[in-house]
């Protein structure tokens, strides 16, 4: 690890300050950061610790009725908060579906949005390949972005408050994390000094509450990133689908949203062969950047298991495991 200089401003104003000097960056749980920095991949001259900042720790509703999350509220109080289980459960259960107990009470909203995609090395083109992407890949990168959290929001339409010196910007999460355009590493599109405030919820997504789920696919049930996962969430009305959010996880270098599918499933009956054509448009297009071919079947299968888990409703109470075989309330409707 280099040698750094560390300092905590008292504002946000003294933060963007600082944050905008050559070689800083902005400190908050640390979690992606510091092993960044342990392997040499990240070597920040000057760390500025913005976890005292005022404003950044709350979870409110904004006069238009959306939810905003404060960039340095910890993904645990995200999960068990009740205003997130009651308007956005597939939240909670992402985030419970990632790493340990430990690193959610340390890493924080703006700094899991923020994660660098990564593969086994993180070129994304060596070593073990299994974990690559299946979509919207490069020759010059295949590495997939790590968030849980990051994909339940692509299937939300979360947007981003971003502070520079210019003062406030809205950014839609969609597109904030971006595709590799031929580079080895695509970055999110933070300018020198900008600095992510919050998460922001529109309240009209609040709309597939009832009928959300989140589930991920891992080589081990805990601390482990996704081989493939999927947010689903469908608004149901007279037992058909008025209109669906889906997007993938595992699969691309940013939360895969897809279009076609979800149009395909509006004014369906929830059933079978309906998930099955939604998970084949799902992933139309998606072709191995190595030995991850596999990932394409599993993807189609989890749309699927998503979609019927939606379709069925969400749970009174947020699984422990979600979506693990350990939980008692794993199974899928017998259909599927």
């Amino acid at each position: 690890m280099n040698r750094f200089d560390y300092i905590r401003p008292a504002s946000l104003e003294e933060a963007l300050a600082a944050g905008a000097r050559p070689g800083a960056a902005y400190l908050a749980g640390g979690t992606n950061l510091l092993d960044l920095m342990k392997v040499g991949v990240a070597a920040p001259a000057l760390l500025v610790d913005v976890t005292r900042l005022p404003g950044l720790d709350a979870i409110e509703e904004t006069a238009e009725g959306d939810l905003r999350i404060g960039a340095m509220v910890r993904n645990s109080d995200i999960a068990r908060a009740p205003e997130i289980k009651a308007l956005f459960p597939m939240l909670a259960e992402a985030l419970l579906s990632g790493a340990s107990a430990q690193l959610r009470n340390a890493a924080t909203a703006g700094g899991n949005v923020l994660q660098r995609p990564r593969a086994a090395l993180l070129d994304g083109m060596r070593g073990d390949d299994r974990d690559l992407a299946v979509l919207g890949w490069t020759d010059a990168c295949a590495c997939v972005h790590p968030s849980d959290f990051a994909v339940a929001l692509a299937a939300l339409d979360a947007r981003l408050e971003i502070a520079g010196a210019a003062g406030l910007r809205a950014v839609p999460l969609a597109d904030f994390l971006s595709l590799p355009e031929g580079a080895a590493e695509a970055v999110p599109a933070l300018a020198a000094g900008e600095l992510l405030t919050a998460v922001v919820l529109p309240a009209a997504a609040a709309r597939v509450a009832g009928h959300a789920r989140y589930v991920k696919l891992r080589e081990r049930t805990s601390f482990a990133f996704a081989l493939v996962s999927v947010a689903a969430a469908l608004e149901m009305e007279g037992g058909r689908i008025r209109s669906a959010r889906l997007a993938l996880g595992g699969v691309a270098h940013k939360p895969w949203r897809t279009p076609a599918a979800e149009a395909a499933l509006a004014g369906a009956a929830p059933g079978p062969e309906v998930f099955a054509r939604a998970a084949a448009l799902a992933l139309e297009g998606a072709a191995p950047s190595g030995d991850n071919a596999f990932k394409i079947e599993l993807a189609r299968r989890l749309v699927a298991r998503a979609l019927a888990l939606a379709a069925a409703g969400t749970p009174a109470r947020v699984p422990a495991l979600p979506a693990s075989p350990l939980d008692a309330d794993h199974g899928a409707p017998a259909y599927v």
